[in-house]
């Protein structure tokens, strides 16, 4: 007998004595979760996931999915009214704000049924949709049952931070749990905070004809590279988003049906709508950690670099585990957790070649160390930077503004990237693997790229590190000596 997967049916938990067993408990199902969800249970593991909200977490309904979908609405806008650079008619386009809402809860709708309990329950795991809290160190409770499991899992996740800012608390304001549910376009949109979410959502709803303001306490994105950022600061300026950096924000009330926010030194700003886009925080409230023994901090739940908590039957990844907040990230923990729980094999963080990007126009994409975080380390470093508009399918596109850097280290090992390009995500992959495998420049200059692309410029930048000695006076007496004997 075969499930419908087409593999044996999949162990089920055990209800004995009103108490539900289980080889592995998953609180949460968002990207951690689920993906840990899916491969226990298809290994053979007898599985209880518990999920009090939506399936697919943050990222399918209030994330990564829905954010994406609206970026692809803004860039649709920007090539409408950016034509005439082509020959072609460009125009002011006409914004139809509840239409943009409908295909970006289109796309959540379309790749929801992958995330549902019907898809998982086909699987074999046994959904629970309740919220859930420890009653001891081997047993939590939800939705009034009992659950014993010999591993559990915290995949809980992160929520919007809301500033101490004063007035805040009394006024209406937007996160990313609820921005994506407007069906009218603001009027002028204020974004608190210069992060990737804030980058990204200025530029879109400006896009989308809204006007927009950025308020960011230090600078925009200040964990990228300086060059990087100032190319993307550049395209936020020219498209109508007012920059407002190293501004500290003293008060927020209400002005009318809008919101004004008093800065410091500076002329207050008024918005018709309120985004605080200012850091995450970790959903650990309601766990009852303290009856599991599992220590938190406000950074979240504290793991060891194997993703236990102090309770060892416990481990915790993703967002709540207070690390890197990245979907990719929860992925690559629940790889980890799986080996470490079903098999009891060690296992080891590893963000060395940890990619991550901001979703702009252009995008910003990274991996590994940058320069200052290199130096920091006290490694010996140098550069190498190629600006976009030497890459002929930039010019092709009219897409010129962007450059890559790579930070590399003593006889060429690469330790980092950034890359400012169009679709720079796509491309930063390489320089990640040549980062995990401890490859040397010389790999990526001896890469064969297809012309004409943009991705071109990855090997254009390695090549420079040879260009010194290459053509260099050594090389030319060399070349003149061979040529004299050659017959």
């Amino acid at each position: 007998m075969t499930s419908q997967t087409g593999h044996p049916p999949a162990r089920r938990p055990e209800l004995r004595d009103g108490v539900l067993h289980t080889d592995l408990c998953i609180i949460g199902a968002g990207s951690a979760g689920l993906s840990v969800a899916a491969g226990a249970v298809q290994m053979g593991a007898s599985v209880v996931l518990v999920e009090k909200h939506l399936m697919g977490g943050d990222c399918l309904n209030t994330g990564c999915v829905p954010s994406k979908a609206l970026l692809a609405a803004a860039h649709a806008a920007s090539v409408v009214r950016e034509g005439s650079r082509f020959g072609v008619s460009g125009h002011e386009p006409a914004i139809d704000f509840a239409a943009v809402h409908a295909h970006v809860h289109g796309v959540i709708a379309a790749i929801a049924p992958h995330d549902s309990v019907e898809r998982f329950e086909g699987l074999g795991v046994t959904v629970l949709r309740s919220a859930a809290h420890f009653t001891g160190r081997d047993e939590l409770e939800a939705g009034g049952q009992r659950i014993r499991a010999r591993r559990f899992v915290l995949a809980t996740g992160s929520s919007a931070a809301v500033p101490p800012v004063p007035g805040l608390a009394e006024v209406p304001f937007l996160t990313n749990e609820t921005i994506f549910g407007l069906t009218d376009r603001p009027d002028h949109l204020v974004v608190l905070g210069g992060g990737p979410i804030g980058v990204e959502m200025a530029q879109a709803f400006r896009r989308l004809g809204a006007a927009v303001t950025l308020v960011e306490r230090e600078h925009i994105l200040p964990k990228d590279e300086p060059e990087a950022v100032a190319i993307l600061r550049a395209a936020l300026l020219r498209e109508g988003v007012a920059l407002e950096e190293k501004a500290a924000v003293t008060r927020i009330d209400r002005a009318g049906n809008g919101v004004e926010l008093t800065l410091e030194g500076r002329p207050p700003i008024q918005g018709s709508h309120l985004l605080v886009a200012a850091g995450r925080k970790p959903n650990t409230s309601g766990l009852g950690l303290e009856a599991a023994g599992i220590e938190a901090t406000p950074r979240g739940i504290t793991v060891d670099a194997g993703l236990r908590t102090s309770n060892r039957r416990v481990f915790a990844i993703g967002d709540v585990a207070g690390g890197p907040q990245f979907t990719h990230v929860a992925g690559y923990h629940a790889g980890l957790v799986i080996r470490a729980a079903l098999f009891g094999l060690p296992v080891k963080t590893d963000y060395a070649a940890l990619p991550w990007v901001t979703y702009a126009d252009p995008e910003l994409a990274h991996v590994g160390l940058t320069e200052a975080e290199a130096r920091q380390a006290g490694h010996s470093v140098s550069m190498l930077t190629q600006p976009l508009s030497g890459n002929d399918r930039a010019q092709a596109e009219a897409a010129t503004e962007g450059l890559i850097k790579v930070v590399l280290g003593r006889r060429g090992r690469i330790l980092g990237a950034t890359i400012v390009a169009p679709r720079a995500g796509e491309m930063i992959g390489l320089w990640g693997l040549a980062i995990q495998k401890k490859l040397g420049i010389g790999a990526i200059a001896a890469s064969l790229a297809p012309y004409p692309t943009m991705s071109e410029i990855s090997k254009r930048a390695a090549g420079g590190y040879y260009t010194p000695s290459l053509f260099g006076p050594r090389t030319r007496r060399l070349v003149g000596l061979i040529q004299r004997v050659l017959p």
